[in-house]
């Protein structure tokens, strides 16, 4: 280990320490308001813990100077705001929803900024499961809470305000829920205000509990969630990653399995509604049943989107595991399938293989490096391409060298053969310039029908007719023909005239394949 990377090393334990210390600290001033039952303790924690965290936000703004600087300040001003409401709720109920509605506005108004340039496109996945996690909250909420508020006989103001906050509740643990699922495991200063708001969830639950009447929990618990949150929302501003904070960055959507696992709490959830709802009357029964369709609807559109995105990855794989990924053409694993994926199209009909090797890739690839060797391999496939037929079985068989399939006769095949080297007369346009390439091309005609070794067969076949061809400078040459051919070609060769007169039939070949090839 160098010596930066110690001192580096050092820091982080350092900064872990004085983290551990501040929250150690915070939890022993909520454990003395939890033990002395004095409202003027609850004012004194309540007061010094939200000035310790606002003194962290602004040191913490000051040391590390974050870009958008904009959600640590609303997360100030929602602490003050929230604390002053529950400071305010023995003496002014009015004043004391204010400053806590005003309170969720201004958290809620952070999470969205800092949501924003987080935005996923073209994939919904992420906030429809948000929304089911949301939905689900809403449907306890109105079991649990809500209908239970709205029954109580309070004033119309109360009993509305009363009812506002689960719902705020749900929608703020949505923003939560897409907020982890948009965040990345290098962000700990995001994880610690996910945990600080979660608390503060707990805390309104708490609250929430209380005004339904279904259960009685004194005042010190129900803020020493709410306190803890402070706490920790502080100390997540002193991490040097609080700057990622409202900054855009690529975001891979991930936590698939944890969102599953809220959305099937949210629908175990649901199914105690019939159960638990028995005694709601009519106007409760429709939301409740609304709800529950609408999450039902929605876990069925997220099973949907998964069993299409499972379907395209597979077909994506398929294509992977045939395909040469440089040419776009079949493999050798995908061509050596071909006869018994399509054995119907084959059946009763001449089968001719064509194996196509590029003359001289070697000296291009060693002079001009792989880079200008793919695109080589790329443009030759693109040819090829263009002058067999459509339904034609063309594949990469192998470094410079291409296989073509068809049902085609003797002569037919010669006639392909000839557009191919046709094809290769023009040089290649690549990024050294423009160069010449030639092929040769080997040819074994067979039946399918004859046993299952026949592709095999008629690879080896027309591999070794394109090497002879290669050796006598043919273009393309049948295996049929190879077979009989080296004593004529090599008597051949070594009569001058003769010789002459085979290699005056080339090039005049060659001329006339060029003047006709402007297609290509």
């Amino acid at each position: 280990m160098t010596v930066a990377e110690r001192q580096s090393a050092r820091r982080c334990l350092l900064r872990t320490r004085w983290y551990a210390l501040l929250l150690g600290v915070s939890g022993v001033i909520i454990a003395l308001h939890l033990t002395v039952d004095s409202a003027l303790m609850s004012y004194l924690t309540m007061t010094v813990i939200v000035a310790g965290t606002l003194a962290m936000i602004g040191f913490g703004l000051w040391a590390h100077r974050p870009a958008n600087p904009l959600p640590w300040y609303l997360l100030s001003c929602s602490a003050v705001l929230s604390a002053t409401g529950a400071t305010l709720r023995d003496a002014d109920n009015s004043l004391n929803d204010a400053f806590t509605l005003l309170g969720y506005l201004t958290v809620g108004l952070a999470a969205l900024i800092w949501l924003r340039p987080r935005q996923v496109r073209s994939n919904y996945d992420l906030l429809l499961d948000s929304g089911l996690i949301g939905l689900g909250a809403l449907l306890a909420s109105w079991t649990f809470l809500i209908s239970p508020i709205l029954q109580s006989h309070d004033t119309v103001l109360n009993t509305t305000v009363a009812a506002t906050y689960p719902v705020l509740d749900a929608m703020l643990l949505t923003l939560v829920a897409h907020s982890v699922a948009t965040s990345t495991r290098s962000e700990t200063s995001l994880d610690l205000v996910h945990l600080g708001l979660i608390a503060a969830l707990i805390g309104d639950l708490a609250d929430n509990l209380t005004a339904a009447g279904t259960a009685t929990i004194s005042r010190d618990i129900q803020l020493a969630p709410l306190l803890a949150a402070y706490a920790i929302v502080g100390v997540a501003a002193l991490h040097p990653t609080m700057t990622s904070l409202g900054t855009p960055r690529q975001i891979h959507p991930h936590h698939s399995r944890q969102r599953a696992s809220f959305i099937a709490v949210a629908l175990i959830v649901a199914s105690l509604v019939p159960v638990v709802g028995s005694s709601l009357d009519p106007l409760n029964r429709v939301v409740v049943s609304s709800m529950f369709a609408l999450l039902l609807i929605g876990v069925l559109v997220r099973s949907e989107r998964a069993i299409v995105r499972s379907s395209r990855s597979e077909r994506r794989a398929q294509y992977q595991a045939d395909h040469d990924m440089l040419t776009g053409l079949l493999n050798r694993s995908a061509l050596l399938r071909a006869l018994n994926r399509n054995s119907e199209r084959w059946a009763e009909q001449p089968l001719c293989l064509l194996f196509i090797d590029l003359d001289g890739f070697k000296m291009v690839n060693d002079s001009y490096g792989h880079a200008v060797g793919d695109e080589l391999i790329a443009n030759a496939a693109s040819r090829i391409r263009r002058v067999v037929l459509r339904d034609d079985v063309v594949a990469r068989y192998g470094g410079d060298e291409f296989v073509v399939l068809s049902p085609l006769d003797r002569q037919e095949a010669a006639t392909l053969a000839e557009r191919l080297l046709g094809a290769f007369v023009r040089p290649f346009e690549l990024s050294a310039g423009e160069i010449p390439i030639t092929a040769s091309i080997g040819i074994a005609c067979g039946s399918p029908r004859s046993t299952e070794s026949t592709i095999y067969d008629l690879i080896r076949d027309a591999d070794s007719a394109m090497y002879h061809a290669k050796e006598y400078s043919l273009g393309y040459a049948f295996h049929d023909d190879a077979r009989h051919a080296p004593d004529s070609v090599r008597h051949m060769a070594n009569d001058p005239a003769r010789h002459g007169a085979n290699e005056s039939g080339r090039r005049i070949w060659r001329t006339s394949t060029r003047s006709t090839s402007t297609a290509v």
